[in-house]
């Protein structure tokens, strides 16, 4: 049986964007550069270990990616026990789902060893403020980040979830994090049981400026991209239909709307300051 062809970089682009660039002078790349234009998130896995060696291999590499001033302020936290991933999956509302991923990773910013730096030292530590938590937010979204790109790599498929936010404090509490550590994201790994769907994205002129930020005609590119998603991505499910009814021309820009008129995380302020962050 002839194998089917692998799609080329410019086909995958144009499979997600309605306004793709010219990839032309990377025609016949392959490898990650082809993995990451189709990647999709997965949350259907094969009942299939992945070898704690692969998992502590993609978790060296993500720690190696890039770090504010090389301040390090991120730790990966793998929770590979059924009973850890399913205590974790209780506390996340709506992603129930979780549970059945043969591994569940929790991405954390990290600002207490440079604290514990300035202690052992005796040095004043003199930024508490907002960039302190910001930093080791951005440094754990970071090896996030490169920790997919390696895992789809080597076929592994990986879904992030933000919902670990949701109850932060009790996640705090069941991973042991201490004084100014905190979960940023969690991350379900595992083999895929089938191909992840490759979500459409944006006009990707209207998300990607040159020089500066420009705004030119953004309600019609997303009423052209509602359209779009809904003929070709239509969703399976509608939010807060007892709020809002069933709409008959359900879309994007809807399902975000009602996505946020509901509070989210609201909590999630006093859990930093109760970390110890000044967010000032």
């Amino acid at each position: 049986m002839p194998k089917t062809p692998r799609p080329d970089l410019q086909s995958l682009l144009n499979a997600r964007f309605s306004d793709a660039p010219n990839a032309s002078d990377l025609d016949g790349v392959s490898g990650s550069i082809l993995s990451m234009a189709a990647r999709g998130s997965c949350r259907a896995f094969l009942d299939r270990p992945v070898s704690q060696d692969i998992l502590e291999t993609l978790s060296a590499i993500a720690l190696a990616s890039p770090s504010k001033s090389d301040l390090q302020q991120r730790d990966i936290i793998l929770l590979t026990s059924e009973q850890s991933r399913c205590q974790l999956a209780d506390l996340v509302r709506g992603q129930a789902w979780m549970a059945d991923a043969p591994v569940i990773a929790v991405f954390c910013g990290n600002n207490r060893r440079q604290r514990l730096l300035h202690r052992w030292h005796d040095v004043p530590f003199a930024n508490d403020h907002l960039d302190a938590f910001f930093n080791a937010a951005v440094d754990a979204a970071i090896a996030l980040g490169a920790f997919v790109t390696a895992a789809e790599a080597v076929g592994l498929g990986c879904c992030p979830i933000s919902a670990v936010r949701n109850d932060a404090a009790s996640v705090s509490t069941l991973l042991g994090l201490p004084e100014h550590v905190f979960p940023v994201a969690g991350l379900a790994i595992g083999y895929p049981a089938a191909a992840p769907e490759v979500s459409k994205r944006l006009s990707f002129r209207h998300t990607f400026h040159m020089d500066r930020y420009q705004e030119v005609n953004l309600k019609n590119a997303v009423q052209n991209y509602d359209t779009d998603r809904a003929a070709t991505q239509p969703y399976t499910q509608q939010r807060y239909p007892e709020a809002f009814g069933t709409s008959a021309t359900y879309c994007w820009s809807e399902d975000k709307i009602r996505q946020y008129s509901q509070p989210e995380r609201d909590a999630f302020g006093a859990f930093v300051r109760a970390k110890g962050f000044c967010l000032d």
